[in-house]
């Protein structure tokens, strides 16, 4: 067992041994054993101090210490064993909250929401709403992982969230916070009930998505790995190999979105068959960008949006939202400013293309042609369409 490892199962230990003492109101016991928690885990943290997680740890850490605070504490009437119940059901609850694998309420979109990524849809689509519609077309199975990499802003989870809308499933969206357990040891339980869960309403015939963001924090080769994240990152393992047993045709799925996918592990790369790149918006794309963002700005009759395309090239559709947005605020910046403000009859002037240039020429994309180099580099090494 490595230094790390020893040192989490320690306090693992420690703490739960701690516990035990405070319910029953032993509270020099409790304190000491809080103690030692909070002593192998400022060691874990200082080993290794670029761990992933480490915040997690450190919330940890401050917890024990507030506790280890009011147990020596003597004033006032209030037993240890009184003043326990609201910190246990303050464990409890945090425990619940984010072991808890309810599906989260779904983004209000749809493809027609989705502008441009046809070659994204018509990927999704081969190997998840045709299967979910026609499932005896598909004697072989069908793919349950896929991975959608790309800069970000570029649409990964508003694809996500409108295939979820499609087939009328239920979406769960998780991200490093909400697997990586404040609790000790409980970071692969949490991802055990997450699929265990999603598995009980698949199999039921409700078509479910699990939706990971930031999936490179989660499954990304890390120099130096804590036990803990060494557990989660197995069970996850276990979880996908799971989804491809034969014989098994329900419909539960794994959209996973990196931005980093270099640093992905290799084996979770092989599990995710279908890998897509998703790209920065082309010329016909930011047109429609431009066109859905100004639906309900007032616009001076000089805006081109064919003109706004082509001078917004190597902007994402985060960086076009920001623009449109931009030239609203600077409207309203100077009806505040002109002291009319105070009249809700009158209104910002309309926006004009002047505008829109200004905020362009002062916004740069932030998606730099050598980030999309390395995408495509990796896209070339390892696409799976």
């Amino acid at each position: 067992m490595s230094v790390a490892n020893e040192l989490e199962q320690q306090a693992m230990q420690y703490a739960s041994e701690a516990v035990k003492y405070d319910r029953v109101g032993n509270k020099e016991k409790a304190s000491e054993l809080y103690k030692r928690a909070v002593d192998h885990l400022t060691r874990l943290i200082k080993l290794y101090p670029d761990y992933t997680f480490n915040h997690l740890y450190v919330e940890k850490v401050t917890t024990y210490q507030e506790r280890i605070r009011f147990l020596k504490n003597e004033d006032g009437d209030e037993t240890g064993i009184e003043k326990f119940t609201s910190f246990e059901t303050r464990q409890t609850s945090t425990e619940q909250s984010e072991e808890t694998a309810e599906p989260h309420e779904r983004p209000n979109v749809n493809w027609d929401d989705v502008a441009g990524l046809d070659d994204v849809k018509r990927a999704i689509q081969e190997v998840i709403v045709y299967p979910v519609k026609r499932p005896d077309l598909f004697p072989l199975g069908w793919s349950r992982g896929l991975l959608l990499f790309g800069p970000p802003g570029c649409g990964k989870t508003l694809v996500a969230a409108a295939v979820a809308a499609e087939i009328d499933a239920d979406f769960i969206q998780i991200d490093p916070a909400s697997i990586m357990s404040k609790w000790l040891g409980a970071a692969e339980q949490n991802v055990a009930k997450v699929f265990g869960n999603a598995r009980k309403t698949a199999i039921s015939g409700k078509p479910v998505i699990i939706f990971i963001d930031e999936v490179d924090s989660i499954l990304g080769v890390h120099t130096n790995e804590v036990g803990g994240e060494v557990r989660m990152r197995n069970q996850f393992l276990k979880e996908m190999d799971g989804l491809q047993d034969k014989g098994k045709n329900y419909h539960l799925y794994v959209i996973a979105a990196s931005n980093k996918p270099w640093e992905l592990d290799w084996g979770f790369i092989r599990r995710f068959q279908k890998r897509v790149l998703v790209p920065l918006p082309d010329y016909q794309t930011r047109l429609q960008m431009f066109e859905k963002n100004c639906t309900n700005l007032e616009l001076a009759t000089d805006v081109d949006f064919h003109k706004l395309s082509e001078i917004s090239e190597g902007y994402s559709g985060s960086d076009i939202k920001d623009v449109c947005q931009v030239v609203r605020q600077e409207v309203i910046r100077e009806l505040f400013e002109s002291g009319k403000a105070v009249d809700p009859n009158n209104r910002p002037r309309n926006i004009s293309m002047k505008d829109f240039k200004v905020a362009i020429n002062n916004r740069k994309p932030s998606v730099s042609m050598e980030m999309m180099e390395s995408y495509n580099k990796w896209f070339d090494q390892f696409k799976a369409l």
